[in-house]
């Protein structure tokens, strides 16, 4: 196939879930190639390209030499006010110079205000030689102060809280409405939700059934947002625009009005509710013999939070605790299962903060994963899995394509992978990144090690991305041949489509090839559009977690903490103090006493007069003394 010098395509997901160049040939191929030598181009999904190919084949590359489509493009940053100009110096990490803003557009801002602004000329932005213009469009108050710097993390993903008037009142009007015949009554049955202690909507409840035959029957009940949000609604628009709610530090985003997310859907106790329940018949050894989905209705028995569940699991008391032990028999027995399978199992840390009245943070903890929580997560990714199954019976049946949103997660990118093998070097692991057997005994390795999490981090950002797309090539992290989101349909657009999808396929009939067609045309936008908005909401919510970080330690300067070396680079180490997890960095030059050189090869720092090494995974003594809460950078001291 000849191809030209130059050839014009779109930014868009690879199997991996990072972004690469999509375009088409004269004969209606899709092609897609590695983004690579791009650097002075800031791109981003969607965007329209000119490019060169650099190696065809597979795993072609290619380098982008023009950036076509020239969006709306915002910033969040710092303003200086120089009298007849001002300069906005920018938060965002893609944008690394100052954008140039003429007098008459300050729109009333001070000297250092956090602003919110548009920049006129972004085609300029990857320009070395161009100077990039821009107006204030919001003055957000002083950076560096808190409240300030929450609005600017809001603006600068583009979020919006309010629902547009239309949107509210199509959601105000909905009430709880539906034929009985339709309808699976579970009411007497004994259905219960756990949820985290602040959870505000139950989208999901749970209950167990020993059947006597050596069965077990296993319900997990997804609230039926499907009902209330019919597609093409002004409802349904706002949903799949948000696509996911996003749960900032001391603010939610949601992707759906109160009245459906808090009242009309959530699974509240002692309530008549609407659900789509997939129905798990399990052997005597806990092993799926069989399952069944069905439109249902429920009445929630009891509302747990994951302590009341985990203390009645552990002391055998308390409501509905002959349930509770069993579905923790259940959740432990398939979670071994799962990992014979090829499962790989992370265990993040997560962080959770405490506030005064004022709203100031008093305390950073570490969440502790209790067993309760892992339970309900496996019944979760035991029905994901078994919805995604039922797709494969459908297409069986009926002998054709059925397009159906996928969780699909590729095989690692190799190169970041070998990366990975030359880190926890550092900490005494030797891994082989080909061999999956060989990534899950690290796992193992390093599991209850003041390194677990370090690694733990390190090995979730050298994975591939997950995203949503059309095409199944499975979920390499979890093992599954067969993934897909259905139990959140309250807070991910993804799941609400994918209750739609099981409907129309259960119910079949004439309908069922315009169905088909119909599907074909709407779900790849919606799974990009869900991927997009679901990497904007996670870095969203990272970045207001190291601003609450931030603005804990700043109140801390001078005290002393226990931390391990987390990384190297040419000019200083960071530290996570281990107790609340928060990183910074000691400079080579803030070290007193000796100067110490950092070797690359063998990934240390060695002082040159002592010959005192320092080394990832070591424990150390550091004091705060520095912390930037404009640019979220704090700098430690080396105590010892």
């Amino acid at each position: 196939m000849n191809v030209p010098a130059e050839q014009t395509g779109e930014i868009d997901f690879g199997n991996d879930g990072r972004p690469v160049i999509k375009t088409t040939t004269d004969d209606g191929e899709i092609v897609f190639y590695n983004i690579k030598s791009s650097k002075t181009f800031v791109h981003k999904i969607g965007d329209k390209v000119k490019f060169r190919i650099l190696r065809s084949g597979e795993g072609a590359d290619a380098e982008i030499t023009e950036i076509i489509s020239h969006q709306k493009k915002f910033v969040t940053g710092r303003f200086e006010n120089h009298k007849t100009y001002g300069l906005i110096f920018p938060d965002s990490r893609e944008i690394k110079k100052e954008i140039i803003v003429a007098y008459m557009d300050f729109s009333g801002a001070e000297n250092n205000d956090k602003v919110f602004a548009e920049v006129l000329n972004p085609e300029d932005q990857g320009n070395e030689f161009s100077d990039l213009r821009g107006k204030v469009v919001e003055v957000l108050g002083k950076s560096g102060v808190r409240d300030s710097e929450e609005k600017s993390i809001i603006r600068k993903f583009g979020l919006v809280k309010e629902f547009p008037k239309e949107v509210l009142k199509e959601a105000n009007e909905l009430s709880l409405q539906y034929d009985p015949k339709d309808r699976l009554d579970l009411r007497d049955k004994v259905i219960f939700t756990i949820d985290p202690e602040d959870a505000k909507d139950f989208d999901d409840a749970v209950s167990v059934e020993n059947l006597g035959n050596g069965n077990y029957l296993l319900g997990v009940h997804i609230a039926d947002v499907s009902h209330f949000v019919k597609e093409g609604t002004e409802l349904d628009r706002e949903a799949l625009k948000r696509a996911t709610s996003v749960y900032l530090v001391k603010n939610v985003i949601p992707m759906l009005p109160e009245k459906i997310s808090n009242e009309l859907c959530s699974l509240r106790p002692d309530e008549d509710k609407l659900t789509f329940s997939i129905l798990i018949t399990l052997s005597r050894t806990f092993k799926v013999k069989d399952f069944e989905i069905r439109k249902t209705v429920i009445r929630s028995k009891r509302r747990f939070t994951y302590e009341e569940a985990q203390k009645i699991i552990e002391t055998g008391k308390g409501d509905f605790h002959k349930e509770l032990k069993l579905m923790y028999k259940i959740s432990k027995s398939i979670t071994l299962i799962r990992l014979r399978e090829e499962s790989l199992d992370f265990d993040s840390n997560e962080v959770k903060f405490r506030f005064d009245k004022k709203g100031n943070v008093t305390d950073i903890v570490v969440k502790e994963r209790l067993d309760s929580m892992r339970l309900i997560e496996e019944f979760m990714l035991l029905a994901n899995k078994c919805a995604t199954e039922y797709i494969g019976k459908v297409t069986n049946e009926y002998k054709t394509y059925i397009p159906f949103i996928y969780r699909v997660h590729d095989n690692p990118n190799p190169d970041k992978m070998k990366d990975l093998s030359e880190f926890v070097k550092q900490f005494g692991y030797t891994i082989n990144p080909e061999d999956k057997n060989s990534l899950r005994k690290l796992l193992n390795d390093i599991e209850g090690k003041p390194e677990e999490f370090i690694i733990n981090d390190l090995f979730i950002r050298s994975m591939s991305k997950a995203i949503y797309q059309t095409k199944n090539i499975g979920h390499y992290g979890l093992g599954f041949r067969d993934y897909s989101h259905f139990t959140s349909p309250i807070r991910r657009y993804p799941d609400l489509e994918i209750h739609r999808i099981l409907y129309d396929y259960i119910n079949g009939g004439k309908e069922l090839n315009k169905k088909i067609e119909h599907y074909k045309n709407v779900l790849p936008e919606i799974c990009k559009q869900s991927s997009i908005m679901e990497q904007n909401a996670e870095k969203a919510e990272r970045e207001s977690i190291k601003l609450m970080q931030i603005d804990y330690i700043s109140k801390h300067i001078g005290e002393e903490y226990e931390g391990i070396v987390s990384g190297m680079v040419q000019y200083g180490i960071f530290v996570e103090i281990m107790d609340i997890l928060v990183e910074g960095m000691i400079r080579f030059r803030d070290i007193e006493g000796d100067y110490y050189e950092y070797d690359e090869k063998k990934h240390i720092a060695v002082g040159r007069r002592k010959r005192k090494i320092l080394k990832a995974g070591q424990k150390v003594k550091i004091k705060v003394i520095r912390v930037n809460k404009e640019s979220k950078k704090i700098d430690f001291a080396l105590i010892s």
